[in-house]
């Protein structure tokens, strides 16, 4: 994943890394590698810097190295703002986590959101607000709903697609930085900043939540679905995307850093939780490194 260049704070080092990371574009990992421990004698406890030397050191090959640099870095880092003991999980150093840590999901996004809009839809085809929107249209044509909860809005994205149909939206995300771009757009009644683990919103109260693309950094969906079950009217709908796998692991965690969820996971995560889907829909939601990414578009609703 992209990230910002973050300095630290010494001139020589930030331009050492500043070559390592040319030098790592160029192809020659190995080199990219060396210049960035010569960056690290200078400042040994830089975060971003112990982040990138290990993804250039798994690389160039030096697997073991690589986890050892990332060891350091949570050490340095416990809360994990890199993602850190996602990338040993990945590469087979760690176990996988249920979930990614939220510091990390904060740091990415807050990091993503003054590009976040224009790398998806000028880069990536992104697609899910509009597959979303559409399969919400076939499960309740011509509905208005009373309020519409946006769980990760990000930096609103959804909002248009619903605005004219809803009596109140509400947006929600853990990143400051991409809810104040969502604020920008003067769409939503109301925008807070919260995880959808740690939903807090009266019972029975939605009659639409949406989670577009935010459960590929949930990982494990039990707490997030017991959530939006509490959360939906007996007459509510909650649409969602995730990205898919083929094959019956309930979730993968890809060396994207993103979790993966297979149709049967998520057949049974909604069940456990009183929620049956209307519709499934296996679609290409965005491209990745050139290659179509599959994911499944979900409208599911309460059941007695």
């Amino acid at each position: 994943m992209a990230r910002a260049f973050l300095s630290s704070g010494d001139l020589i080092a930030d331009r050492r890394a500043s070559y390592a990371d040319m030098l790592f574009e160029t192809g020659d990992q190995a080199a990219a590698a060396d210049l960035m421990r010569q960056a690290l004698e200078i400042v040994p406890e830089w975060p971003a810097g112990l982040f990138r030397l290990g993804e250039m050191e798994a690389a160039a090959g030096q697997g073991d190295a690589a986890a050892e640099t990332w060891r350091r870095l949570l050490l340095l880092d416990p809360a994990d703002r890199f993602g850190a003991g996602l990338k040993l999980a990945a590469t087979g150093h760690a176990t996988v986590p249920d979930t990614p840590p939220a510091a990390y999901v904060e740091t990415l996004f807050d990091a993503y959101a003054p590009t976040f809009e224009t790398a998806l839809l000028n880069k990536l085809d992104y697609r899910v607000p509009e597959l979303l929107a559409n399969a919400v249209k076939r499960a309740a044509p011509g509905r208005r709903f009373r309020s519409v909860v946006d769980l990760g809005c990000g930096t609103g994205l959804m909002g248009p697609y619903f605005r004219e149909v809803a009596d109140s939206l509400a947006g929600m995300d853990l990143s400051e930085v991409m809810l104040q771009k969502a604020a920008e757009k003067q769409i939503y009644d109301r925008l807070e900043k919260g995880d959808v683990n740690e939903l807090d919103m009266p019972s029975r109260n939605a009659d639409l939540v949406i989670a577009a693309d935010v459960f590929v950094y949930v990982g494990d969906l039990q707490r997030a679905f017991a959530n939006v079950a509490k959360t939906l009217a007996c007459d509510g709908l909650f649409a969602f995307s995730v990205e898919n796998h083929p094959g019956d692991d309930d979730l993968i965690l890809q060396p994207s850093l993103r979790y993966t969820h297979s149709e049967h996971y998520v057949r049974r995560v909604l069940a456990e939780h009183s929620m049956a889907p209307l519709s499934i829909e296996r679609e290409t939601i965005r491209m990745d490194r050139g290659d179509r990414l599959q994911g499944l578009i979900v409208v599911a609703k309460p059941v007695d």
